[in-house]
């Protein structure tokens, strides 16, 4: 997964608030209850510091995403009292939470978006006789997304209406017309929905390689939602799944792995390759316990287990972070990706594993 979103978090120093807040609109009287939540988030990051200018920029902007319909989240991320990141979470967070801390709480956000998996989205109606001589209009809508943000942030969106004595010939250009922007955004897979008859022409005309990748899937969805296209299905396709591209990225720490060649196991080898810049991907089981501390210092590669590490690099006044948050930094700064891998999959060496851009002698494994 590439983390190149969450720039704008580090490219100033903090303190950082960081704002996780269930801001669904499926209750009674909705509003009353963000605020609710609000103000006892906002209790909490006053107590641990948090000046006034960061409370009101963080007031104006929470349960600001009134046009987000069905459950949702929001993750606000504040610097010196201004907005620096405002995301949508296609889940509830598990708890209301908020921050007042050095480096900011980035790894839930970060695993909302796990697995990142691109893909296209298609539906296809059409009531009525399959023949060239039926009147009425076969409909297609197709979306671009990555799941599962785009739940809540749905992507690009086609919209056609065919007749249906021309559905034949269109469903060609129209296979042309998807099988460019699967290229384009690099789409895992083409989930395909709507009538049988219509599906079925459309799907004999697509270009063999994106046929391969083409998931059908069952029921008529709604397209005027606010929602992803298809959204129940994607669930039920990509839950549990990863991307391909991190798929690649897991393959090739294997094949290292298994040949002593550059890839590294366990969390104190990760730091001391994060420590030069070499991770080219971060492996995790699952996230890091919020207990585990690091040191750090002002860069991104400036971690280290021990305080005393931390000084003999000629860091002054190491300060002790959330090893998430100092791992989050690292990879940023020097930008590397992150895997989120099931366990069933790869166990990893106390569920961290690095894949290296080089290997040398001193490198850890």
């Amino acid at each position: 997964m590439r983390l190149s979103f969450l720039e704008p978090l580090y490219a100033q120093q903090g303190p950082f608030a960081s704002v996780y807040l269930d801001t669904s609109r499926d209750v009674e009287h909705p509003e009353r209850t963000i605020a609710l939540r609000w103000r006892r988030l906002r209790n909490a990051l006053a107590r641990q510091g948090a000046d006034g200018p960061t409370l009101t920029t963080l007031e104006r902007v929470i349960g600001g995403d009134t046009d987000v319909p069905g459950l949702h989240g929001q993750a606000v991320f504040t610097a010196h009292g201004a907005l620096v990141l405002d995301g949508e979470l296609p889940r509830p967070p598990a708890h209301d939470s908020a921050r007042y801390s050095t480096l900011p709480d980035a790894m839930p956000l970060v695993v909302q978006h796990v697995p990142e998996i691109p893909y296209l989205a298609v539906v296809v109606h059409y009531r009525g006789l399959p023949t060239a001589e039926a009147h009425g209009t076969v409909t297609v809508d197709a979306e671009a997304g990555v799941w599962p943000a785009s739940v809540v942030a749905p992507g690009e969106r086609l919209h056609r209406r065919i007749p249906v004595a021309g559905w034949h010939g269109a469903a060609v250009r129209l296979g042309h017309e998807l099988d460019d922007w699967a290229r384009h955004r690099r789409a895992d897979a083409v989930l395909l929905g709507g009538d049988q008859w219509a599906c079925n022409v459309l799907l004999r005309r697509l270009p063999v390689g994106l046929r391969r990748r083409v998931v059908r899937v069952g029921g008529r969805s709604p397209t005027d939602t606010g929602r992803a296209l298809l959204e129940p299905q994607l669930d039920r396709v990509f839950r549990g799944g990863m991307a391909t591209h991190d798929e690649a990225l897991v393959e090739k720490f294997i094949a290292r792995r298994s040949q002593h060649g550059a890839a590294s196991a366990g969390l104190p080898a990760a730091i001391a390759a994060l420590q030069r810049g070499q991770v080219e991907a971060l492996l995790l089981n699952h996230p890091l316990e919020s207990s585990l501390r690091l040191w750090t210092g002002p860069q991104p590669t400036q971690l280290a287990l021990t305080e005393d590490e931390l000084s003999s690099f000629g860091v002054r006044a190491p300060h002790e972070d959330r090893a998430d948050e100092a791992l989050m930094r690292a990879l940023v700064g020097t930008g590397a990706e992150l895997v989120v891998v099931p366990q069933r999959v790869v166990p990893l060496q106390g569920g961290v594993g690095a894949l290296l851009r080089y290997a040398d002698p001193g490198t850890p494994s």
